[in-house]
């Protein structure tokens, strides 16, 4: 078969236009690190991620806002000065002194008293550790080092059939293309190659229970632990992470300890659902208005305005986990949006968004009379109204009865004297 001729250069010029054009165009493409850098600023180094940040990710999965902040590694604490609404967020030193004491008494003894709880709660069909349980150095130069050194660890543990505590080990996991060094209380180690989070907390656990949205806050803390646990057992034989973690907390009113079980797996779905959006926060960086940048050096105006292009989900329980929560929440109270009442408001509420089409709702002045939402706030209205016609009712005839008791009384004391 003679061989294919390539067309020549007269015959390519004779193409029709429409036909060269065709070609795509060659651009200059923008890496998304390059795109979260700008948006960050061109001066500012990447403020980094840390498991309490992560944990508040899965906590408020809808909010566009801060998941494209903390992908892009923006400051949200230095943002919302800039913007005028601080947030007054910080452990005072008395409770960081007080964690810190019970964490110590907690690991005494090579961690005695820890494994002691974890075997008594998880250990299994393996034997009870003994005073030769393992507790690797885990010391090595900067997060990258500490990280290589805890994965060493945690293979050697694993390979060698025992008990192994690790003291505040160093794990890694990539968010948004870049790791974030997370720093868990403790991991154990079990004969069987299970490995399990230990969460030390100084909040009270009272009868065996505690406060539920602190137990809630430690346990989405926790599944952040467990995904990247699960990195490092991947490359690891034998080895699988455990999804119930150990909660250890102080006894009722004491300094002692005692410990709870608690199953992370939904929080470890919806933590590894929101990281997965975050790998695609090029979508949400793509809409913006072209420019933007949440650079603390723009003017306040500026910033404010690089916020809003943002849309963010603000809720109640945002004032405990973001910086920003008190600008939303004043952005959110201007804007007259039921998600100011909570969230569980804004889903009873349906199509209605605001107070102020709520309250017309429920005066009659607007909505659907079929729809169930305006019925109830129609008939909650009346109900309220009733009750304050009673109300004023009383009011009115209360001096005459008033009145009458005493004359009663009157009359009574002076029979009683005759």
């Amino acid at each position: 078969m003679p061989p294919t001729r390539q067309p020549t250069a007269r015959v390519q010029a004779e193409r029709p236009a429409q036909v060269r054009a065709q070609r795509p165009a060659s651009r200059p493409t923008t890496t998304l690190r390059q795109r979260l850098a700008e948006l960050r600023g061109p001066s500012v180094a990447p403020h980094p991620l840390d498991a309490r940040a992560l944990a508040a990710l899965a906590a408020n999965p809808g909010c566009k806002r801060r998941a494209l902040l903390d992908g892009a590694g923006v400051d949200k604490g230095v943002l919302a000065e800039a913007l005028g609404s601080p947030a007054p967020f910080g452990q005072s030193q008395f409770a960081f002194m007080r964690g810190n004491a019970f964490e110590a008494k907690v690991k005494a003894d090579g961690g005695a008293e820890l494994l002691r709880l974890l075997y008594e709660r998880l250990g299994g069909p393996s034997p009870a550790p003994g005073p030769d349980a393992a507790t690797p150095d885990l010391s090595a130069a900067g997060p990258e080092g500490r990280a290589a050194r805890t994965a060493l660890a945690l293979r050697e543990a694993t390979a060698a059939g025992g008990w192994a505590l690790l003291d505040h080990p160093m794990l890694a996991l990539e968010v948004a293309g870049s790791p974030a060094y997370l720093e868990p209380d403790a991991v154990v180690v079990h004969p069987d190659g299970r490995w399990t989070v230990v969460e030390i907390k100084s909040f009270p656990m009272i009868d065996s229970s505690a406060d539920a949205a602190k137990v809630g806050a430690a346990a989405r803390q926790a599944a952040v632990y467990v995904l990247a646990l699960e990195r490092v057992a991947a490359m690891t034989e034998g080895a699988e992470v455990g999804h119930q973690v150990l909660l250890v907390c102080p006894k009722d009113f004491s300094n002692l300890p005692t410990a709870s079980v608690v199953d992370v797996r939904k929080q470890r779905a919806v933590t590894r659902r929101q990281l997965t959006r975050l790998t695609r926060i090029e979508d949400i960086a793509d809409a913006l208005p072209e420019g933007t940048t949440f650079d603390p050096a723009c003017s306040p105006r500026e910033l404010e305005s690089a916020v809003s292009s943002v849309t963010a989900a603000y809720a109640p329980e945002c004032l405990a986990a973001c910086e920003l929560a008190f600008h939303c929440r004043a952005r959110s109270r201007a804007e007259g949006a039921v998600e100011t009442l909570g969230r569980s408001v804004r889903g009873e509420l349906g199509g209605l968004t605001t107070v102020a089409g709520v309250l017309a709702a429920a005066a009659g002045k607007e909505g659907d009379p079929a729809d169930p939402t305006v019925a109830a706030l129609r008939r909650a209205a009346a109900l309220r109204a009733e009750a304050l016609e009673s109300a004023a009712a009383l009011r009115a005839h209360a001096p005459d009865d008033a009145a009458a008791v005493r004359g009663q009384a009157a009359e009574e004391a002076g029979a009683a004297c005759r």
